[in-house]
C-alpha cells in the first residue's frame, strides 16, 4: 500500500489545474454540540496541541487526562449553552456567512475561477476534510487564510501544523499560500475602525475603550512570540485612524487558564479596577476575534459586564466583532487578492 494518496483519475492535460485557486478559510472551532461529551471531545483535541500547551508531554497528559477532561467539559457545555443558537454554534455559523459572502464577492470581482471552503483547526468541519474537498475538485493551488489578524503560535501557528500534516501524505503537494496574519492591513483596520466609529457616533465617548484580546502565558512571548506586540500594533493604528485620545484607551488580555503568569494586563482585573478610579461608563471590543464566539459572547458580554457593575461599573456596552460586515468581508479579499 502506497505511503502517500493521490488522485489517481486525473488527465493532466497543461492549465486544466492552474487556472483555478482554492481558498482554505480557518477559524478555531467549536464543539459539535453543546453537551458535555461533545465539549470533552473538542477539549481533548484542542489542549493535546503541542503549540497550546508546551510543559512536559507526559505531565500533562496525566493533568489533562487525569483532572482537566474528567472536570471542566461540565462546566464549559453549560457556558456554551448559554451562546448557543438554533443555528448551533455562533463561531461555525458566522464563519459560513463569512464563507458565503467572501465567495459571492470574489464572483462579483471577476475572480470567476477560485472557490472558498471553510475549516476549523479543531473540530468540524475540519482542515481535513477542507482540503480533500479542494483537491477532489482539482486546485492544486491552494491559499489559506486563518482568520487570526495576529500572529500567534497557538493559533496561526497550529493552523499551520494541521495544513503541513495533511499534505505531507498526499503524492501531489500543491502550490500553497499560507497567509499568517494580517494586524497591518489597511482595510483590517479600516473595518475595525468603522464598527467603533459606528457605536460611538450612537452612543458617545466613553470614559475608556478597551481592546481586549485573548491571552496567552507570558513564557511565549519571552520565547518569542511575536503575538503581544502586533495587538499593540493594531490598536495603535485603529487609535490613529479614529483620532482617538490615547490617554482614553487601553489594550488589555482576556480568557487566562491556570496559574503560570500571562500578558498584562488581564482584562477582568482592569475592569474591576475602573470605578474605584471614577471610571464607570467604558466600550470593550475584541479586536483579535474576526467572529464572536464564546470568548466575546459569554466571557466579554456577560461575565466581565458583571465583573464590572459589581464593581460599581454603571455603563458597560461590548463592541461586536467584525462578524459579516461588508467591510470586513471586502478586508478579506483585500488580504486574498497578493496570492489570487
Amino acid at each position: 500500500m502506497s505511503r502517500f494518496s493521490g488522485i489517481t483519475d486525473n488527465p493532466h492535460e497543461e492549465g486544466r489545474f492552474h487556472q483555478k485557486t482554492g481558498i482554505l478559510l480557518t477559524n478555531l472551532g467549536s464543539p459539535d454540540a453543546p453537551t458535555t461529551s461533545s465539549v470533552r471531545t473538542y477539549l481533548n483535541e484542542f489542549l493535546s496541541d503541542r503549540r497550546i500547551v508546551e510543559i512536559p508531554r507526559l505531565i500533562w497528559m496525566i493533568i489533562l487526562h487525569g483532572i482537566i477532561l474528567r472536570i471542566r467539559p461540565k462546566r464549559s457545555a453549560k457556558l456554551y449553552q448559554s451562546i448557543w443558537t438554533e443555528n448551533g454554534s455562533p463561531l461555525t455559523y458566522i464563519t459560513r456567512l463569512q464563507r458565503d459572502k467572501l465567495s459571492g464577492l470574489l464572483k462579483q470581482q471577476g475572480y470567476e475561477n477560485t472557490e472558498v471552503v471553510m475549516s476549523m483547526r479543531y473540530g468540524n468541519p475540519s482542515i481535513k476534510s477542507g482540503l480533500e474537498k479542494l483537491r477532489e475538485k482539482g486546485f492544486t493551488r491552494i491559499v489559506v487564510l486563518p482568520l487570526y489578524p495576529q500572529y500567534s503560535s497557538p493559533t496561526t501557528g497550529s493552523t499551520f501544523d494541521a495544513v503541513a500534516n495533511v499534505l505531507r501524505e498526499w503524492r501531489w503537494v500543491p502550490e500553497l499560500h499560507f497567509i499568517n496574519g494580517y494586524h497591518k492591513n489597511s482595510a483590517y483596520i479600516d473595518s475595525l475602525a468603522n464598527s467603533i466609529s459606528e457605536d460611538l457616533e450612537k452612543n458617545g465617548m466613553p470614559q475608556k475603550l478597551v481592546f481586549s484580546y485573548h491571552g496567552m502565558p507570558k513564557l511565549f512571548l519571552d520565547n518569542g512570540d511575536p503575538y503581544h506586540c502586533l495587538c499593540l500594533q493594531t490598536t495603535r493604528l485603529v487609535v490613529e485612524k479614529l483620532g482617538l485620545d490615547k490617554d482614553k484607551v487601553i489594550s488589555t488580555f482576556q480568557s487566562r487558564f491556570g496559574k503560570a503568569e500571562w500578558l498584562k494586563p488581564y482584562t477582568d482585573e482592569t475592569l474591576k479596577g475602573f470605578p474605584e478610579q471614577g471610571i464607570k461608563d467604558i466600550a470593550i471590543i475584541s479586536p483579535a476575534f474576526s467572529a464572536d464566539c464564546l470568548e466575546t459572547l459569554e466571557e466579554i458580554e456577560s461575565e466581565n459586564r458583571e465583573i464590572f457593575e459589581h464593581a460599581g461599573g454603571e455603563k458597560y456596552r461590548y463592541i461586536a466583532a467584525l462578524n459579516d460586515r461588508d467591510d470586513h468581508i471586502e478586508a478579506m479579499l483585500d488580504i486574498l487578492k497578493p496570492n489570487l
